[in-house]
C-alpha cells in the first residue's frame, strides 16, 4: 500500500527532537506604533535555558517605522524566554527589546527605562506584585465588527453577556480557552479568564507576577493571542472603546501591591500610595494608552478622565480598594485607569516609581 502523503498539520506538528538537537527560537519585538508585535524565527544549535545564552539579532527598522532606510538596522536583545505552544518540544518564544547599533534604546523601547526602575534597590526590596486584567475584543475579519454581532447591526443590550454561557451570549470561547492553555504551557502566569460586559469582549488576567516579568508576560500573552486569532481568522482589537455608545470599553486594570502593603499596617501605606497617584494623575493618564478619553467617561464602570477618586469596592473610581483589603488592614489596590492598549512596561514601572520613589 503506498504511504499517504503527510497532511500539512502532520508537518507542522513534526517532532524535531527525534532527528535533531536543533531548536527554533521565535524572536518577538514591538514595532513602530508601540502596539504592533513583530517576530521572526531562527535556528539554534540546542536547547536554551536562559536569555543570556541567546545571540542578539537585528531587523530592518525601516520596515517597522523605527529607522530610516539609509541606516535601517535595529538590534534586538533577548530578555525573556517562554516555551513555544505552537512548535512545542524544546522550541521557544523570546521577548526582546530594541536598540541602535551603538547600544542606545530606540524611542519605542519602553522596557529599558522600566528595567532601570525595577532594578532600583528601593523598588527591588519592595517586591512589587502585579495582576493585570487584559480586556480585548474579537472582531470579524472582513467587517471589523465584533464576533457574534449581526453584520452592521447590534445585539441585545448589555447584561446577559458578562461571564455569560450559551450560543447567544458567549462568542469566541474556543479562542479564549486555546489562549488560556497556550499561555500556561508557555510559562505565563495566567490566573483566569472571563467573558466581559460587551458581547465579543473577553478578559484574561496575568499575575501575581513580580516586577518587569509581569510586563514581559502580558506582551507574550498578547503575542500568543494574536497568533491564535490569526489561526482562527478573527481580528484582535485592543482599542479601549471599539464600539461607541452604550457599550463598555476595554481596559487593562492593574492590581498592585508592595511588600509593605501586604504586611500589617499596610492599609496606611496603600492610602499614602493612592494619594501620590492622585497628585500625578495627569502624567499617568498621558501614559496609560491611546484613545483612553473615549473610554474614561464616568460611565460604564469608569471614573471621568479628568477626575481622580478612589473608593472601597467602587468600580466607578480611578483606584479601587477591595473590601478584603480594608477589612484585613493590608493587601493591594487596583488602578482602573489604564486602557486595554497600554504598554505594560510603562504602566507597571510608573506605578512603582510614583508610589515608591517619587517624593511630592
Amino acid at each position: 500500500i503506498p504511504r499517504k502523503m503527510p497532511a500539512l498539520a502532520d508537518l507542522i506538528n513534526l517532532d524535531l527532537s527525534d532527528s535533531s538537537e536543533k531548536i527554533i527560537a521565535e524572536y518577538i519585538w514591538i514595532g513602530g506604533s508601540g502596539l504592533d508585535m513583530r517576530s521572526k524565527a531562527r535556528t539554534l544549535p540546542g536547547p536554551v535555558k536562559d536569555p543570556s545564552e541567546l545571540p542578539k539579532w537585528n531587523y530592518d527598522g525601516s520596515s517597522t517605522g523605527q529607522a530610516p532606510g539609509d541606516d535601517s538596522e535595529v538590534i534586538i536583545y533577548p530578555q525573556a524566554i517562554f516555551k513555544d505552544p505552537f512548535r512545542r518540544g524544546n522550541n521557544i518564544l523570546v521577548m526582546c527589546d530594541a536598540y541602535t547599533p551603538a547600544g542606545e534604546p530606540i524611542p519605542t523601547n519602553k522596557r529599558h527605562a522600566a528595567a532601570k526602575i525595577f532594578s532600583d534597590p528601593t523598588v527591588a526590596a519592595e517586591e512589587t506584585w502585579y495582576g493585570i486584567e487584559q480586556e480585548y475584543t474579537l472582531l470579524q475579519k472582513d467587517t471589523k465588527w465584533p464576533v457574534g454581532w449581526p453584520v452592521g447591526g447590534f445585539p441585545g443590550p448589555q447584561g446577559p453577556y458578562y461571564c455569560g454561557v450559551g450560543a447567544d451570549k458567549a462568542f469566541g470561547r474556543d479562542i479564549v480557552d486555546a489562549h488560556y492553555k497556550a499561555c500556561l504551557y508557555a510559562g505565563i502566569n495566567v490566573s483566569g479568564t472571563n467573558g466581559e460586559v460587551m458581547p465579543g469582549q473577553w478578559e484574561f488576567q496575568v499575575g501575581p507576577t513580580v516586577g518587569i516579568a509581569a510586563a514581559d508576560q502580558v506582551w507574550v500573552a498578547r503575542y500568543i493571542l494574536e497568533r491564535i486569532t490569526e489561526l482562527a481568522g478573527v481580528v484582535l482589537s485592543l482599542d479601549p472603546k471599539p464600539i461607541p455608545g452604550d457599550w463598555n470599553g476595554a481596559g487593562a486594570h492593574t492590581n498592585y501591591s508592595t511588600k509593605s502593603m501586604r504586611e500589617d499596617g499596610g492599609y496606611e501605606i496603600i492610602k499614602k500610595a493612592i494619594e501620590k497617584l492622585g497628585l500625578r494623575h495627569k502624567e499617568h493618564i498621558a501614559a496609560y494608552g491611546e484613545g483612553n478619553e473615549r473610554r474614561l467617561t464616568g460611565r460604564h464602570e469608569t471614573a471621568d478622565i479628568n477626575t481622580f477618586l478612589w473608593g472601597v469596592a467602587n468600580r466607578g473610581a480611578s483606584i479601587r480598594v477591595g473590601r478584603d483589603t480594608e477589612k484585613d488592614g493590608k493587601g493591594y489596590f487596583e488602578d482602573r485607569r489604564p486602557a486595554s492598549n497600554m504598554d505594560p512596561y510603562t504602566v507597571t514601572s510608573m506605578v512603582a516609581e510614583t508610589t515608591i520613589l517619587w517624593k511630592p
